[in-house]
């Protein structure tokens, strides 16, 4: 049974950081590339960043610059580093392939961000 779990999120303030780990069980995340999403109050899940087999990253416009997604292979483990926050991400985070396969989400990590 694959079982995704993500770890790391909690209140800060604004302008602080957070890292956020998304540890994988039943999958094994070498062969895959990664995503993280975020789904905040009244709005879709979106895209936040996705690393490549090889460890290419992509970001959404409106992270790029603050956020740094990265790989433990050898872990099964994916990190979010997300600096800078601001209230406009204040949301849950998830991890999950990129693109989605994995039918079933784990629980996500609340970030809370206070202006």
């Amino acid at each position: 049974q694959v079982q995704l779990v993500e770890s790391g999120g909690g209140l800060v303030q604004g302008g602080g950081s957070l890292r956020l780990s998304c540890a994988g069980s039943g999958i094994s995340f070498s062969p895959n590339a990664m995503g993280w999403y975020r789904q905040a109050p009244g709005k879709q899940r979106e895209l936040v960043a996705s690393i490549t087999i090889g460890g290419r990253t992509n970001y959404a416009d409106s992270v790029k610059g603050r956020f740094t997604i990265s790989r433990d292979n050898g872990k099964n483990t994916v990190y979010l580093q997300m600096n800078s926050l601001n209230a406009d991400d204040t949301a849950v985070y998830y991890c999950n392939t990129y693109p989605v396969r994995i039918t079933s989400w784990g629980q996500g990590t609340q970030v809370t961000v206070s202006s």
